[in-house]
């Protein structure tokens, strides 16, 4: 009779301990719920969920701006982007120059003219290799990027670490000891042929 009693208890504190861990689990997955609804609500907010359309419709504006726009390289450190505004200025309307900098603020040496209308490009072009404060300017139609395309780029060999193409992994053949296992003994030592030396 008493282990009837002693099992009864301990259904009844196995039903109660069920019951809290239901109930905890409940709570957990509401607020799951409700950290997936903040979450889509500040996506929505900063703009990063967009529908497939605008996502298209922005890839072609960009392809119509960088289709106006020219990449300038091996510009001086001190120039300013009003002086490469001045030096393009024969070419067309230019709507912005953009010179890149590093996180520090400093230049990176090369620039990017957006001119209004898509024929100004051409001549752009034809002011490749002119000096401006003194260097010859690198002038090339600027690409669009494609998110996600990066073009591959072979590794150069390490003349101090050898070379080891890209070929895939071969596992070696199995290999025994020629002394068994433990140590290797040595010549002046005696051989013992046990293995454990």
């Amino acid at each position: 009779m008493e282990d009837d009693v002693e099992m009864a208890a301990a259904e009844n504190g196995a039903v109660v301990e069920l019951d809290d861990m239901k109930k905890r689990l409940k709570e957990m997955e509401d607020e799951a719920v409700a950290l997936r609804e903040m979450q889509a609500k500040v996506e929505k907010e900063m703009g990063s969920v967009q529908d497939p359309a605008a996502a298209a419709a922005n890839q072609a504006n960009k392809e119509e701006v960088d289709s106006r726009s020219v990449f300038v390289g091996n510009v001086d450190y001190s120039c300013t982007p009003e002086e490469v505004q001045q030096h393009f200025q024969a070419c067309g309307t230019v709507n912005r120059v953009t010179i890149r900098t590093n996180k520090f603020g400093q230049p990176k040496g090369y620039a990017y003219v957006e001119f209004l209308e898509p024929e100004a490009v051409q001549e752009a072009l034809l002011l490749n290799e002119s000096e401006l404060h003194g260097r010859q300017l690198k002038v090339s139609a600027k690409r669009t990027n494609i998110p996600g395309m990066k073009p591959y780029r072979a590794r150069r060999p390490n003349p101090y670490m050898g070379f080891r193409g890209r070929t895939p992994f071969m596992a070696a053949p199995y290999f025994f000891p020629p002394y068994g296992y433990g140590k290797v003994p040595r010549a002046r030592a005696p051989m013992r042929y046990s293995p454990y030396f």
